[in-house]
């Protein structure tokens, strides 16, 4: 479980070669990967959506929640952000989120929100009531949200029914959006064309989904178009998820000879995610990967159409600075 920081002190780090990392600002560094990689996708599809998840200490300057200084360039950059167990799953699934976590992430948000940005909650809780709650709370915060009742994001939860806040409206902007779908592993479902049949089945207004089927196949196109076809005739935003803080195991990018030879920016393996590297993300090497080139992962995903990419792992700057 990804959980937000609070008390953020060391300014230097041992790297896992054993060097000392510059006396840099690891939020800078985030900020400015993310600033470069939306100049980029926007330069290519001016509408394109950009949602970095959690790491909502970025928005203000020094990262404090008193903090009377807005990191403008930041937020002109984004489009929204993606904040994980808001109000459920912070400690456990199912569990509510302390009012003191909620509140201090809230505190952030809410000048997110208040500059432009949509903001997408993600809370993992299964029962009924709960799930409820999580939406009417959500809702009155001016929050759009997904009440996820499988952490492994795997699933198109069969409550509510009908979703919450479904409607039949075009969805071609993010502001419009009052619901979404978080879908990035597709394990359970045996071809694309029953993933996008199981999709085109629902009525959300937003998708979030990966780029790659469980076969390591991407998705086209012509079936992002389809997957943005609602059951009721509406249609919906298609996002695609990206991690830019750790490096993956499975994904196409990686090389069998990191197993035993690293590249100087490839760091430890998350002890918590198997097959998850943390990464030196400021490196130009790591960066190229991501994006500002045709071979880049974030190509990618444009040249698939899809309407906006979602961020993971934007506070990995903890990791460096704890």
């Amino acid at each position: 479980m990804r959980k937000s920081g609070r008390f953020i002190l060391v300014a230097l780090v041992v790297s896992s070669c054993g060097k000392v990392e510059d006396d840099r600002n690891f939020k800078q560094d985030m900020r400015a990967f993310v600033i470069g990689l939306s100049e980029y996708s926007k330069g290519i599809h001016p509408n394109f959506i950009v949602i970095p998840q959690n790491g909502i200490e970025l928005v203000t300057e020094t990262g404090d929640e008193d903090a009377d200084a807005l990191a403008a360039p930041y937020l002109h950059a984004i489009d929204g952000h993606g904040q994980e167990d808001l109000f459920y799953g912070y400690t456990a699934d199912n569990v509510a989120t302390p009012s003191a976590d909620s509140e201090y992430l809230q505190l952030f948000l809410d000048r997110s929100n208040a500059a432009g940005n949509r903001v997408l909650v993600i809370d993992y809780c299964s029962t009924p009531n709960k799930m409820d709650n999580s939406y009417a709370v959500n809702h009155a915060a001016g929050y759009i949200s997904f009440a996820a009742d499988q952490r492994e994001l795997n699933n198109i939860p069969s409550y509510p029914s009908p979703i919450y806040a479904e409607n039949n409206a075009v969805v071609t902007i993010l502001a419009d959006a009052q619901n979404f779908l978080y879908l990035i592993n597709p394990d359970q479902f045996s071809t694309k064309p029953a993933f996008i049949s199981a999709v085109t089945a629902t009525n959300y207004d937003l998708l979030v989904m990966d780029l790659f089927f469980q076969d390591g196949t991407e998705f086209t196109a012509t079936e992002i178009a389809q997957l943005r076809q609602k059951a009721n005739g509406g249609s919906r935003l298609v996002i695609c998820y990206m991690s830019i803080g750790e490096a993956e195991d499975y994904r196409y990018y990686w090389q069998n000879a990191w197993n035993t030879n690293k590249p100087s920016w490839l760091r430890n393996e998350n002890p918590d995610w198997a097959g998850n590297y943390k990464v030196a993300y400021w490196d130009a090497s790591w960066q190229q990967l991501i994006y500002g080139n045709n071979s880049s992962y974030l190509k990618k995903i444009l040249d698939a159409n899809f309407d906006g990419v979602y961020l993971d792992i934007i506070d990995a700057y903890e990791y460096f600075e704890e």
